[in-house]
């Protein structure tokens, strides 16, 4: 048995005082509305609505489902020595984010503001008062726990997007700590800023229905900050390993979607219907778009486009879903994808970044897409919310979130770097991350092997 390090324990150690820590956190003295009693000691204090309730219910499942959903998605489009590993970094964000989330998450998303920028971390520490607390201001309808975790399942799929552009060079050790430190100084800021009614996004009216700021933009930044503190592969020509997989995953975050963008309505009426159909709508057109634009330069038309251009559609709708029509989410979806492909295309032969599975040009660009042309066809009649200028409101907040979002995780990043170097050897490289850092291998069937000219091949097993 090999010796153990620090750094091996040092994980364990900080979830064990966490959990200790928790059960000096009294429960919660009681969860039915019904006893939480108004001034006059007979009238419930809060009145929640059943079918709100239920639908949100459905969304937080919708939700959850997505980030699964997006280990096959990534899983399937990288080489076949790296598929486990793009997976878990994926899917760890569910555990880690929804510990961090009830410590202090959830209080510097939504907590008692502080300058427009951040939530106090004492307000609902260790989820104290979540359980029984009045509902929060802007979902009325549905008792605050169900709020707060309905909220939950947008902080854990976003650090999971940046997994596509650092994947198959990654520690995995060091990805955690960088879904962390995201999480905390990141996400946290940009979700109280454009969420918070004392947010600073928020009081100048900018407009961000279901997270294209929050989620999409701060991803697709950090992914390109990643991408170029990591530099790129050593080989940069690999195979998809399983399109099936990414045609799975698009399914699933397309079912999911419908609980991303119409769950964010916070109640079952119009607001829910109308991001539900163009929801949809966006995605449709954009997944056609991507792959049209792929004949028309000569390519043939495949699954894989199809799939990253229905999954742009569904970022560059997120922010509009609530505010805009249908047929303007039609054409949403379409520049969406044209962008997108457009600049995946210039990043991979113009520049040296090596953004792996282009999550900079299709959340990064997508959101900021979906979140200018929010500006440009958000209907008054839509909602209240739509005011004249929009589309500058909505240039400013975008600036705001790239520039943030961009700094913020490039110096992330480099401080990690520093601390526990992330990038692995060249030979666990070669050797492929399934292997050299989880000791598993998706091949199954075969051994991978070191052949006399040190390369990693497949043999099958006798």
């Amino acid at each position: 048995m090999s010796k153990v390090t620090i750094k091996q324990v040092a994980p364990f150690l900080v979830l064990l005082a966490v959990a200790i820590a928790a059960l000096f956190v009294p429960a919660a003295s009681s969860f039915d509305p019904s006893t939480v009693l108004g001034e006059d000691g007979v009238t419930p204090k809060y009145t929640y609505n059943s079918g709100d309730i239920a639908w949100m219910l459905t969304s937080c499942a919708f939700v959850f489902l997505m980030t699964p959903a997006l280990a096959f998605f990534y899983g399937g489009m990288v080489g076949r020595k790296n598929v486990l590993s793009t997976m878990i970094k994926s899917t760890v964000s569910a555990g880690i984010i929804s510990v961090l989330w009830v410590v202090i998450q959830f209080s510097l998303c939504f907590g008692t503001d502080i300058g427009g920028v951040i939530g106090d971390p004492r307000t609902f520490f260790f989820f104290k008062g979540v359980m029984e607390g009045e509902p929060w201001s802007l979902a009325s309808s549905i008792p605050l726990p169900l709020f707060a975790f309905f909220q939950l399942m947008f902080a854990i799929i976003t650090p999971g997007l940046v997994v596509g552009a650092v994947a198959e060079r990654i520690r995995f050790s060091s990805y955690t700590l960088f879904i962390v430190l995201f999480g905390i100084l990141v996400y946290a800021p940009l979700a109280h800023m454009a969420w918070h009614p004392e947010g600073l996004m928020f009081k100048w009216g900018v407009l961000d229905f279901a997270g294209g700021t929050v989620v999409h933009i701060s991803a697709g930044m950090a992914a390109l900050a990643g991408a170029i503190v990591l530099k790129k592969r050593t080989s940069t020509i690999i195979a998809p390993a399983n399109i099936p997989y990414v045609l799975i995953g698009t399914g699933l975050l397309w079912f999911g979607w419908f609980g991303f963008n119409a769950g964010s309505a916070v109640s079952s009426g119009a607001g829910a219907v109308y991001a539900f159909a163009t929801t949809n709508t966006a995605a449709a057109s954009a997944g056609l778009a991507w792959m049209f634009l792929d004949v028309i330069r000569g390519k043939k038309p495949s699954v894989l486009g199809f799939c990253i251009g229905a999954v742009v559609g569904l970022v560059a709708i997120t922010p509009a879903a609530g505010f805009v029509g249908v047929p303007q989410a039609l054409f949403i979806g379409f520049v969406a994808a044209i962008v997108s492909n457009l600049v995946a295309e210039g990043i991979k032969h113009k520049t040296g970044v090596d953004d792996v599975l282009d999550v900079f040009a299709c959340h990064g660009l997508g959101g900021i897409t979906g979140m200018l042309l929010t500006g440009v066809f958000g209907s008054k009649a839509l909602s209240s919310a739509v005011v004249d200028g929009q589309f500058l409101i909505q240039l400013k907040g975008m600036a705001v979130a790239v520039t943030f979002s961009f700094v913020a995780s490039f110096i992330i990043f480099k401080i990690i770097n520093m601390v526990m170097p992330m990038r692995v050897t060249t030979e666990e490289e070669v050797e492929g991350l399934d292997a050299s850092q989880h000791n598993e291998n998706y091949v199954q069937g075969t051994l991978l092997v070191h052949n006399s000219n040190g390369l990693v091949e497949e043999q099958p097993v006798k």
